[in-house]
Protein backbone atom coordinates (compact mmCIF):
# COMPACT_ATOMS: atom_id res chain seq x y z
CA UNK A 1 0.00 0.00 0.00
CA UNK A 2 3.15 2.33 0.88
CA UNK A 3 4.85 2.73 -2.63
CA UNK A 4 8.17 4.64 -2.82
CA UNK A 5 8.01 7.88 -4.25
CA UNK A 6 10.40 7.35 -7.43
CA UNK A 7 11.98 10.58 -7.55
CA UNK A 8 15.24 11.85 -6.86
CA UNK A 9 17.43 15.67 -6.91
CA UNK A 10 20.50 17.17 -7.50
CA UNK A 11 21.86 20.37 -6.46
CA UNK A 12 24.66 22.43 -7.61
CA UNK A 13 25.74 24.93 -5.10
CA UNK A 14 27.57 28.41 -5.63
CA UNK A 15 27.63 28.45 -9.30
CA UNK A 16 29.58 31.46 -10.37
CA UNK A 17 26.92 32.67 -13.34
CA UNK A 18 24.46 34.95 -13.37
CA UNK A 19 20.42 33.63 -12.44
CA UNK A 20 19.13 35.28 -14.58
CA UNK A 21 20.94 33.74 -17.59
CA UNK A 22 20.81 30.41 -16.07
CA UNK A 23 17.42 30.94 -15.76
CA UNK A 24 16.58 31.22 -19.01
CA UNK A 25 18.07 27.60 -20.01
CA UNK A 26 16.03 25.80 -17.02
CA UNK A 27 13.25 27.24 -18.20
CA UNK A 28 13.45 25.86 -21.85
CA UNK A 29 13.67 22.29 -20.49
CA UNK A 30 11.16 22.52 -17.30
CA UNK A 31 8.62 19.49 -17.70
CA UNK A 32 10.58 17.77 -20.24
CA UNK A 33 11.44 13.96 -20.63
CA UNK A 34 15.01 13.43 -19.41
CA UNK A 35 16.06 12.27 -23.05
CA UNK A 36 14.49 14.92 -24.77
CA UNK A 37 16.28 17.63 -22.43
CA UNK A 38 19.58 16.48 -22.87
CA UNK A 39 19.27 16.81 -26.67
CA UNK A 40 17.84 19.85 -26.28
CA UNK A 41 20.84 21.45 -23.60
CA UNK A 42 23.40 19.80 -26.37
CA UNK A 43 22.48 21.99 -29.00
CA UNK A 44 21.79 24.67 -26.81
CA UNK A 45 23.89 28.07 -27.43
CA UNK A 46 24.26 29.19 -24.21
CA UNK A 47 27.38 29.18 -21.61
CA UNK A 48 24.78 27.68 -18.47
CA UNK A 49 23.80 24.93 -20.97
CA UNK A 50 26.59 22.45 -19.86
CA UNK A 51 26.32 23.09 -16.53
CA UNK A 52 22.44 22.35 -16.39
CA UNK A 53 23.00 19.43 -18.25
CA UNK A 54 25.30 18.04 -15.76
CA UNK A 55 23.06 18.78 -13.20
CA UNK A 56 20.36 16.96 -14.57
CA UNK A 57 22.23 13.97 -15.69
CA UNK A 58 23.38 13.79 -11.78
CA UNK A 59 19.54 13.87 -10.48
CA UNK A 60 18.76 10.69 -13.00
CA UNK A 61 21.95 8.75 -11.71
CA UNK A 62 20.68 9.40 -7.82
CA UNK A 63 17.37 8.06 -9.02
CA UNK A 64 18.97 4.90 -10.37
CA UNK A 65 21.54 4.74 -7.43
CA UNK A 66 18.30 5.12 -4.87
CA UNK A 67 16.04 2.74 -6.64
CA UNK A 68 18.17 -0.41 -7.78
CA UNK A 69 16.18 -2.96 -8.04
CA UNK A 70 14.33 -0.85 -10.48
CA UNK A 71 15.26 -0.30 -14.69
CA UNK A 72 15.18 2.98 -15.29
CA UNK A 73 15.33 4.28 -19.33
CA UNK A 74 16.03 8.19 -19.98
CA UNK A 75 12.46 7.72 -22.19
CA UNK A 76 11.05 6.96 -18.17
CA UNK A 77 11.97 9.63 -16.37
CA UNK A 78 11.04 13.70 -16.90
CA UNK A 79 12.45 17.03 -14.99
CA UNK A 80 9.29 17.40 -12.43
CA UNK A 81 11.11 20.56 -10.86
CA UNK A 82 14.05 22.36 -12.00
CA UNK A 83 14.44 25.93 -10.45
CA UNK A 84 17.90 28.50 -9.61
CA UNK A 85 18.23 30.04 -6.80
CA UNK A 86 20.56 33.23 -5.82
CA UNK A 87 23.71 32.62 -4.28
CA UNK A 88 25.90 34.75 -2.61
CA UNK A 89 26.97 37.85 -4.45
CA UNK A 90 30.93 38.78 -4.74
CA UNK A 91 31.02 42.96 -3.88
CA UNK A 92 34.23 44.29 -5.99
CA UNK A 93 34.81 48.13 -6.80
CA UNK A 94 35.70 49.35 -9.48
CA UNK A 95 37.88 53.07 -9.51
CA UNK A 96 35.88 55.78 -11.31
CA UNK A 97 36.86 59.43 -12.25
CA UNK A 98 37.10 61.90 -9.81
CA UNK A 99 38.08 59.39 -6.94
CA UNK A 100 35.11 57.96 -7.05
CA UNK A 101 34.23 54.01 -7.13
CA UNK A 102 31.77 52.13 -8.86
CA UNK A 103 30.40 48.76 -7.62
CA UNK A 104 30.51 45.42 -9.69
CA UNK A 105 28.36 42.52 -8.02
CA UNK A 106 29.88 38.87 -9.30
CA UNK A 107 26.58 37.15 -9.14
CA UNK A 108 25.85 33.19 -8.35
CA UNK A 109 23.96 31.12 -8.38
CA UNK A 110 22.48 27.34 -7.18
CA UNK A 111 20.37 25.07 -9.99
CA UNK A 112 18.02 21.59 -8.20
CA UNK A 113 16.74 19.72 -10.52
CA UNK A 114 14.21 17.32 -8.74
CA UNK A 115 13.57 14.24 -11.40
CA UNK A 116 10.91 11.58 -11.23
CA UNK A 117 9.69 8.32 -13.25
CA UNK A 118 6.34 9.20 -15.35
CA UNK A 119 3.32 7.68 -14.43
CA UNK A 120 1.65 5.07 -16.87
CA UNK A 121 -1.61 6.51 -16.92
CA UNK A 122 -0.37 10.29 -17.58
CA UNK A 123 1.97 8.86 -20.64
CA UNK A 124 -1.48 7.23 -22.25
CA UNK A 125 -3.61 10.13 -22.28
Amino acid sequence: MDTPVLEARAVQKHLRKAPRKVRLVADAVRGESVEKALKRLEFTNKASAEDVLKVIKSAAANLRDKFQEERFDNEDLYIKEIYVDEGVTLKRIQPAPQGRAHRINKRSCHITVLVAKRDQESVNE
